[in-house]
């Protein structure tokens, strides 16, 4: 229990997304930018987002698969009741993934 990443905790639809972007608020980091917002739910849900300019679909996919396997992990550290949208930044391609859980994180704890 609790190393699942089940789909009532993952942001799926544009509308929410843009409500994120929208009324939330911006935290920044070394490695990433997280756009958050209450969402009155017992459960934080995330989302992830990354510019093309960041590289091509092999290096932004595996970007992604980091990202989802941090929040996965460390799910049950991140407090509840947010929706969270996430920017990785060009570091993250190369950082070892300890390094990147760590900044998540703390990021994630900051919110």
């Amino acid at each position: 229990m609790g190393l699942e990443f089940p789909r009532e905790a993952r942001l799926v639809r544009r509308g929410e997304f843009d409500a994120v972007y929208r009324a939330g608020k911006r935290r920044s980091s070394s490695h990433f930018t997280a756009f958050f917002r209450a969402n009155q739910l017992p459960v934080s849900r995330f989302g992830f987002s990354i510019k093309k300019a960041l590289g091509g679909a092999v290096v932004r996919n595996r970007m992604r698969r980091r990202m989802r396997e941090i929040v996965r992990c460390h799910r049950l550290e991140i407090p509840v009741g947010w929706d969270i949208v996430i920017h990785p930044k060009s570091s993250v391609g190369r950082a070892e993934f300890a390094g990147l859980a760590g900044d998540l994180v703390r990021l994630m704890n900051n919110v």
